[in-house]
């Protein structure tokens, strides 16, 4: 899951070599954590929170099959 929320990371952002994911692993949940140069902040989250929604939407469907729950926290 980590890999994909990377890869789309990096394509949306100016300085692709910032970006770091992290998973934190639990028993029924999965959390990402996501870390990106200061100045790409924005095109990470898009206009009222649209790239961010659409990317935690992306991820959670992709989820479903391994029946986990899926969180990503955008770090500053």
């Amino acid at each position: 899951m980590g890999e994909l929320v990377e890869y789309i990371a990096k394509s949306l952002v100016d300085n692709p070599d910032a970006v770091s994911v992290n998973e934190v692993e639990g028993s029924q949940s999965l959390v990402i954590e996501l870390k990106v140069a200061p100045e790409d902040m924005g095109k990470i989250i898009g206009k009222q929170g649209r790239i961010a929604k659409a990317l935690r939407t992306l991820v959670k469907a992709a989820a479903t099959k391994d029946n986990k729950r899926v969180i990503i926290e955008i770090i500053q």
